[in-house]
């Protein structure tokens, strides 16, 4: 075995963190990474140059400091769209920076008032941008060899800073862009009579060009929504079980999952389906992204195309016992509106109320019988009209609401840590005053009604997720922001904060304490519970079996225990 891990394991000895005994990843700043001629090797292999991601703000710091760029970055800060389209960029700008353990932050400010030079923060110095298979065999064939620490990137949509890690070396999947549909689908190995109306994902597809492709084939695809369609259709969101206003009714990402294309710790190309690695199809569905292998395409189930239709209700409380009542109200209703396989957002605090939500196939007569009983309770509760909003209409397809409501690419380029509890069916219909009470108590507090109906009538262990998905009708979502030059002092400040209210209250709404992967804390007690549940140990074994060496390696993921937290030494 080559030593490549020696320099960063003495490194590390110095400052008294780990023992003699482990086995560490080479990284970019240390004398084990290789060399430029293994590098141009590497490239020649390839079907584009290798790629060198830099933070986006770097193009207001000398040298590229043109008044034009700078603008142009500025003016795109917020847009996850162009974001998603740099390798060196994040959704979440926290998750571009790197903080030392003595608390001094590396990053690139977007704010250059601030007086820091700009650095490189934890975005890796260099990567491939794929754009084939052979493209990622190469890639992940060159990282094992170099023992190098690999970074599976696609859109940096990730709120556990997943797709990014200084000084390691990037798997650049956003341009694996190919999509097929086809109405006559087989898995393979399956039987020949066993066909689906399919739709056939790259890596790089992303929602908005996901569902303009399946509405053009004449069919309709479960999926996820954000602020211009950018995030991943075939990454990170259906790995971690994939969510959407829509799965009450058709189920989560992970429930129509067909097939995987994927390329393993080996370098080898296999396709993972019920048929074929059946377990490595079941830990894909749920299990969580990168750690299994490379994805490089993903099959779903489609479906017919069917009317919509949605309600908007917006309210103002003058009093948090008003609060109480309307929110307990609701909650009494959600268990019985997500059998109805209506789905939805809302937000509420002991000040306002408001939520969004779509019901496929529902007639709006059969919608105001559903929703009447609880909005004359509202407008007997809240008696000033001018405190109550609703609205309540048809649209023809899902496909045109989200070209209407969810078109344009805002919601990034904060600094954001979430925090976030699956809200339990059995909790809310056993005592919807004390769920009502908890929830009301966490400020900022978000929900996500994603699941019941169609998710609760799913095997617990028929996939990877953690089968507390299985009893919960959504995802509760709160969280810390700051601004960009705030001391790790402070940020570890209201970190701490924020998973307090976890702790005091969230906790208290969820079997378990689970969680969505995807939309969650890095500071959990206990992940492997939190985010896998009763899965965790068949879903290491199944690691185990597939990557034994540990390329693939995420926060907080499966397999992620047996290594320090920053993910570069092994621990014994």
């Amino acid at each position: 075995m080559r030593m490549k891990w020696l320099p960063v394991l003495l490194t590390v000895l110095a400052s008294g963190a780990v023992d003699a005994t482990e086995e560490c990843r080479c990284l970019s700043f240390q004398s084990c990474w290789p060399s430029a001629s293994e590098f141009s090797q590497l490239a020649s292999q390839l079907s584009k140059p290798l790629i060198k991601p830099t933070p986006p703000a770097s193009a207001c710091y000398p040298p590229s400091n043109s008044s034009s760029n700078c603008s142009d970055v500025l003016s795109h800060l917020n847009n996850a769209s162009w974001r998603s389209d740099l390798p060196g960029s994040m959704q979440m700008l926290n998750f571009e920076s790197f903080t030392f353990p003595n608390g001094t932050i590396d990053a690139c400010y977007y704010n250059t008032s601030l007086g820091f030079p700009c650095e490189q923060g934890n975005i890796p110095v260099l990567g491939v941008d794929a754009r084939n298979v052979g493209d990622i065999q190469a890639t992940v064939k060159f990282a094992k060899e170099h023992n190098l620490r690999l970074v599976i990137k696609n859109t940096g949509h990730d709120f556990l800073g997943r797709s990014a890690a200084r000084g390691g070396f990037m798997l650049w999947t956003h341009n694996l862009k190919n999509i097929t549909f086809d109405a006559n689908f087989v898995p393979e190995g399956a039987p020949v009579s066993q066909t689906y109306q399919a739709i056939t994902l790259g890596a790089g597809v992303q929602w908005n060009e996901a569902y303009k492709a399946v509405n053009d084939s004449g069919r309709f695809m479960v999926g996820g929504l954000s602020g211009g369609g950018s995030v991943g259709a075939a990454g990170g969101w259906i790995l971690g079980g994939g969510h959407g206003a829509l799965s009450p009714k058709y189920g989560l990402g992970v429930d129509n999952a067909i097939q995987f294309a994927v390329v393993l710790a080996s370098g080898e190309y296999v396709i993972a389906n019920a048929y074929k690695n059946a377990d490595l199809f079941w830990a894909l569905r749920g299990g969580g992204g990168g750690t299994y292998g490379v994805v490089v395409t993903v099959t779903y189930r489609t479906y017919e195309i069917l009317p919509l239709t949605a309600l908007k209700l917006d309210a103002n409380f003058s009093s948090p016992q008003i609060a109480q009542d309307v929110v307990t109200d609701y909650l009494k209703l959600l268990p019985s509106l997500s059998d109805a396989g209506w789905g939805g957002y809302s937000v509420w605090s002991n000040t306002s109320f408001s939520i969004t939500y779509f019901a496929p196939n529902v007639s709006l007569p059969d919608a105001n019988a559903t929703i009447t009983p609880f909005l004359n309770r509202t407008k007997s509760i809240i008696t000033n009209p001018q405190d109550l909003d609703f609205e309540i209409g048809a649209v023809d397809s899902f496909y045109d609401l989200y070209a209407f409501g969810f078109n344009v690419p805002s919601g990034a380029g904060g600094l954001l840590e979430l925090t976030s509890r699956l809200m339990s069916r059995s909790i809310v219909k056993e005592d919807p005053e004390k769920v009502a009470r908890l929830t009301l108590a966490v400020d900022g507090l978000s929900f996500s009604s994603v699941a019941g109906g169609a998710v609760s009538q799913v095997d617990p262990d028929a996939t990877g997720l953690n089968p507390a998905w299985r009893d919960a009708l959504g995802v509760l979502t709160g969280g810390a922001s700051w601004d960009e030059g705030t001391s790790a002092t402070e940020i570890n400040r209201l970190r701490q904060a924020a998973l307090a209210q976890l702790n005091d209250y969230l906790d208290k709404v969820s079997p378990d304490s689970g969680t969505y992967f995807n939309e969650a804390s890095l500071y959990e007690k206990d992940p492997k519970k939190t985010f896998f549940g009763a899965h965790y140990t068949r879903l290491k074994a199944i690691k185990q079996l597939y990557d034994a060496d540990d390329l693939f390696l995420v926060a907080e993921g499966v397999g992620s225990d047996d290594w320090d937290k920053a993910l570069n030494c092994r621990l014994h």
